[in-house]
């Protein structure tokens, strides 16, 4: 069967493209971005809010979004109408990361062949990452691509793993947001644990939690991971003023050692899929930049 595929968040087009199928690839979301050459195929979703504004801003135009019983993206029906998918890979395990399940399957019903597959993703853990990889690919007859692909990423957090295995674990924290404050779940516990570093504010499998000042400051993180859900870099700086003005900010012993970090959590931490290794990478490195000096790809974090 020759499948078109259509994929409504980042994560799954690059499932979708490590599993060999660009070339069914017919349409994305307006947040694909990698690998690079999906960037000009047809979106089918929008924001109804300017993404590029600070945490604060987002947060409050969600809030007010939501209360009103909606939904912060649009899925444009008119273009999924036209290209007619085989396939649909979405999430339902977060309501604010893409277009709803639900949504999704109104419009299959409405304007689509009923023998249309929808493939939902739901990551917690990492073991829900391969187990993910694994349902595209029985969605498109890709099954031995898949288990190729998750040796390949599960042995490279092991190599991680070897060469953290004897060093001091430093006591780390990493906030998935900034105002307010939210400290990071799901699969970012395990990351840190494999990348070297103890990880206390939650457990993996957990979703994010927010979390208070007092909080944080009471943990004590001797390093600090800034990693805004779908913030690169740059966007990520902007918030930097406000969070180091806070009374607290420098009694946190990381802020003391200049162990902060921002790194790019769009394209790395907030992304469920193949590059979730290059992301424990990076997290080594910035956590014994001795023991791992070279293995965060180039331009993936800084020091605050």
């Amino acid at each position: 069967m020759v499948y078109r595929i259509v994929s409504l968040l980042p994560s799954s087009t690059e499932i979708v493209c490590a599993l060999g199928l660009r070339e069914r690839l017919v349409g994305v979301s307006h947040e694909c971005d990698y690998p690079a050459d999906v960037v000009g195929l047809p979106t089918l979703t929008e924001p109804k809010l300017d993404p590029h504004g600070t945490s604060g801003d987002i947060d409050l135009r969600i809030r007010e979004i939501v209360q009103e019983g909606l939904s912060i993206y649009r899925l444009r029906t008119d273009a999924l109408q036209e290209l007619q998918p085989d396939v649909i890979v979405t999430q339902d395990q977060c309501e604010v990361c893409a277009v709803s399940l639900s949504e999704v399957e109104n419009a299959v019903r409405s304007f689509l062949t009923l023998d249309v597959s929808v493939v939902s993703l739901r990551p917690g853990k990492l073991s829900d990452i391969w187990a993910d990889i694994r349902n595209v690919a029985e969605a498109t007859g890709r099954q031995k691509n898949a288990e190729k692909l998750i040796r390949n990423l599960q042995g490279c957090l092991q190599k991680v793993k070897e060469k953290t295995r004897h060093v001091r674990r430093p006591r780390v924290a990493c906030l998935e947001w900034l105002n307010p404050l939210m400290i990071a779940g799901n699969w970012i516990p395990e990351l840190v644990d494999i990348a070297g570093g103890e990880y206390g504010l939650v457990d993996a499998g957990a979703h994010t939690p927010p979390i208070t000042w007092d909080v944080l400051a009471a943990y004590r993180p001797e390093v600090l991971v800034i990693i805004p859900c779908g913030f690169p870099i740059p966007q990520s700086q902007t918030d930097l003023p406000q969070l180091m003005a806070h009374p607290l900010w420098q009694t946190l012993p990381a802020v003391q050692k200049n162990r902060v970090y921002v790194a790019d959590g769009n394209a790395y931490y907030n992304r469920p899929g193949p590059r979730i290794a290059e992301s424990a990478e990076i997290l080594a490195e910035m956590l014994h930049p001795e023991a791992c000096a070279g293995m965060a790809v180039p331009g993936s974090y800084l020091r605050v």
